[in-house]
């Protein structure tokens, strides 16, 4: 028994055996340059998602459950617009006032940075509004209209930031080093 037993040994030594997980080893992981800005990308959107679908359990307070799901929308609605905007992709938008009272926007773009970073930012940009769609629709064929308010306000935010970005990705004229050397 230990003779067939050894000569089994044997012949998997001269087999080409891949340890558990070392296929997975050898694939380069190539890490984000920015994972605090896609952390802050997807945590204050997926947090407001979620306590918005989560609020009514914890709480009957609809005021509470509104401010606290304002409050992750309009840091979400900042911190995209001013942060993760610049760092994921090198896009950025705003608009001014000149002496006038004429209103102008400015979009702005700067050559491609990283693939991955850009993926998950614009996947982020896109599904978020769609999300916020369904769930108005939701909330008026469920006839609970304050929730829908709470969606109105996320699609406005959501998507005003989605049209911006749009704009600075396919229409944009100027770039940030010309901005910055004005």
């Amino acid at each position: 028994m230990n003779e067939s037993r050894s000569a089994l040994m044997e012949g998997t030594e001269d087999a080409a055996a891949i340890d558990f997980g070392q296929l997975d080893s050898e694939i380069p992981q190539k890490p984000t340059k920015h994972p605090l800005a896609i952390a802050c990308h997807l945590g204050f959107r997926g947090l407001a998602i979620l306590v918005y679908l989560l609020c009514r359990f914890f709480t009957d307070s609809f005021v509470s459950s509104f401010v606290t799901v304002l409050l992750l929308l309009s840091a979400d609605f900042w911190v995209v617009k001013n942060v993760t905007g610049r760092i994921l992709v090198g896009l950025r938008w705003w608009n001014y006032v000149d002496d006038a009272g004429q209103s102008h926007w400015v979009f702005e773009s700067r050559k491609d940075g990283d693939s991955s970073e850009a993926g998950i930012f614009w996947v982020a940009l896109v599904a978020s509004p769609a999300l916020w769609m369904l769930f108005l629709f939701i909330a008026i064929f469920t006839w609970s209209f304050q929730w829908a308010m709470i969606c109105t306000i996320a699609l406005c935010l959501n998507g005003a930031n989605l049209y911006g970005y749009i704009r600075c990705r396919l229409g944009s004229k100027n770039s940030i080093s010309s901005a910055a050397s004005n």
